[in-house]
């Protein structure tokens, strides 16, 4: 089955191929990760995999397959476990009922976690983040994303109502940014583009940022979800890089333009 691709990413790989070659032709000297008044790194930047999607120079590490290195010449690395391969068998009968028609990116419903495996990207393929002592911000492109992480030590909010993309608390472990979400809806996917990824409110998110130098972010990320899966599962670690610019845009979604793609999906067998 196809797997859907929203209008506004097309209008986001638009502006991204125009703006791949200067990031190709941008040679930015390296140098020491840039550090807060209180002396922690700065994670400030846009960020991205280094190109648009599906361009032979872009990074972003091992992107949606995951696919890990090793293994002898000849031989293929066993690739390593995806979220949906850690369903239950109830989670993985329930994902057998859906498709793409129920795409919820498709109603502009945000992702849980992320279709390139980052997750402040949601759908998108490039992202923002403004750092303070004692807020980090990440903004998002699509659906006017956001998340605000207070860094000062304080618990999770009991007094809030589940979130699309739930709450998040950060704290620092020396250099590596820990970043701790949960308290999400059940009502939305992991991934988008039909890929059939749900989960429960009981998901929780844990990641780990690290500015490598100016123009290197490393993010790892372990998901946990204990009513739909069998244990943890650990998404493939993302490098990404500085972009040749300093603003991200807003790519608008009010449902309209994805509604020749919700009638095409509710055809499909």
């Amino acid at each position: 089955m196809r797997r859907v691709l929203l209008p506004l990413l097309l209008c986001a790989a638009l502006v991204l191929a125009i703006v791949s070659f200067a990031a190709a032709q941008t040679q930015t000297t390296a140098g020491p990760a840039p550090r807060m008044s209180d002396g922690k790194p700065d994670l400030s930047g846009v960020w991205w995999g280094g190109a648009d999607v599906g361009a032979a120079n872009r990074g972003g590490g091992a992107g949606r397959g995951g696919a890990g290195r090793g293994g002898q010449a000849g031989q293929r690395a066993t690739p390593p476990p995806s979220f949906v391969s850690l369903y239950t068998p109830e989670a993985a009968a329930k994902a057998k009922t859906l498709s793409d028609k129920d795409d919820p990116t498709l109603r502009c419903v945000p992702t849980a976690f992320g279709t390139l495996n980052v997750r402040f990207y949601d759908v998108g393929a490039v992202g923002q983040i403004i750092s303070t002592p004692k807020f980090v911000v990440t903004l998002t492109e699509t659906y006017h994303g956001y998340q605000l992480i207070p860094t000062d030590g304080r618990p999770h909010r009991e007094d809030i109502p589940p979130a699309y993309r739930g709450d998040s608390v950060g704290h620092w472990e020396g250099d590596v940014f820990v970043v701790d979400t949960r308290n999400f809806t059940d009502n939305t996917w992991m991934f988008a583009e039909g890929r059939v990824s749900h989960h429960s409110d009981q998901l929780r998110i844990v990641e780990r940022y690290r500015r490598v130098d100016m123009n290197t972010l490393e993010i790892e990320t372990t998901v946990h979800d204990p009513k739909v899966l069998t244990g943890p599962w650990t998404a493939p670690k993302q490098t990404l890089v500085l972009a040749p610019f300093d603003q991200i845009m807003a790519l608008n979604c009010s449902g309209t333009e994805t509604q020749a793609l919700m009638d095409g999906a509710a055809k499909q067998k």
